[in-house]
């Protein structure tokens, strides 16, 4: 999982493309039952680093895309 700062983000739009999870959406976009991501997102954004680089899918991503119910599974 990554998250987007929303303070830094310009609203370009060309992340959405990119995820190859389809799961970047703009905030008015945002799938019903989805609401609980944006306040997910802007706090994980003020804890995690940001990455610079880009870098290679973790091995067991795609296992993961998909999968339903997973912020049980969530460490902060």
């Amino acid at each position: 999982m990554l998250v987007i700062h929303p303070d830094e983000c310009i609203d370009c739009a060309l992340c959405e493309p990119e995820c190859p999870a389809d799961a970047i959406f703009s905030e008015d976009e945002l799938p019903d039952g989805q609401e609980n991501f944006l306040d997910l997102n802007q706090e994980l954004a003020e804890i995690w680093p940001n990455i610079t680089d880009k870098k290679d899918p973790l091995p067991d991503a795609k296992t993961w895309d998909g999968t339903a119910d997973k912020l049980e599974y969530l460490e902060r």
